[in-house]
């Protein structure tokens, strides 16, 4: 029975539960042949914090779960409501499943196609070490204000982000003049919105 990747939308935070629900409930109900492998896409993470970098796994679909299904039934074809048939099996197997609130394309989705899953599963040769990268937290023209360094204690905007070093160029006032400072993550935060205000006379 062929089987094709198709993205399930599960409530927020219950993407393990969903995906263990279906992992132990294959084999106690013998889906095998109906549902094979279920993925939650990660991606491996690091950041710096007060000088210390860790790495952290962090899912970047949060709510959903790739699965690979036999969901639609070429045999029959098309059914009587003239959509394409589905195994029943599997609809009813996943509408049961604790977490998971439907498909991604509603009750007729499109699986995804190869170049898709290889994109999200297969971003690494197999066996090459995980890529890790910063984790993004800043945006161009944030206002910031720097914790760390020579220029300790001043405020600006971000004018360049780089997360793959976790670097950033901030826009401060010096004397009265606009000077970029180089600064990694790490070495600022960000300032709440009624703190850039200014007072009302």
């Amino acid at each position: 029975m062929e089987k094709q990747w198709f993205v399930l939308h599960t409530l927020t935070g219950q993407e393990n539960k969903a995906q263990k629900s279906i992992e132990a409930r294959v084999k106690l109900e013998r889906m095998e042949d109906f549902i094979g492998k279920c993925v939650i896409p990660t991606e491996r993470v690091t950041e710096k914090k007060n000088g210390k970098k860790r790495t952290i796994t962090k899912k970047f679909f949060p709510g959903y779960l790739l699965c690979e299904l036999a969901l639609y039934d070429e045999a029959k074809g098309i059914d009587e409501n003239g959509k394409k048939a589905i195994y029943e099996r599997t609809w009813q197997f996943l509408r049961e499943t604790p977490g998971v609130i439907g498909f991604v394309g509603g009750d007729r989705p499109q699986p995804l196609k190869q170049s898709e899953v290889d994109a999200i599963l297969l971003d690494k040769p197999q066996g090459a070490s995980t890529v890790e990268r910063p984790k993004v937290n800043f945006s161009v023209d944030e206002t910031v204000k720097i914790t760390d360094g020579a220029f300790m204690g001043l405020t600006g905007q971000i004018s360049m982000v780089d997360p793959d070093k976790g670097k950033l160029k901030v826009e401060v006032q010096v004397f009265g003049r606009t000077v970029p400072v180089d600064a990694e993550y790490w070495q600022v935060e960000k300032v709440a919105l009624e703190e850039t205000l200014e007072p009302l006379k």
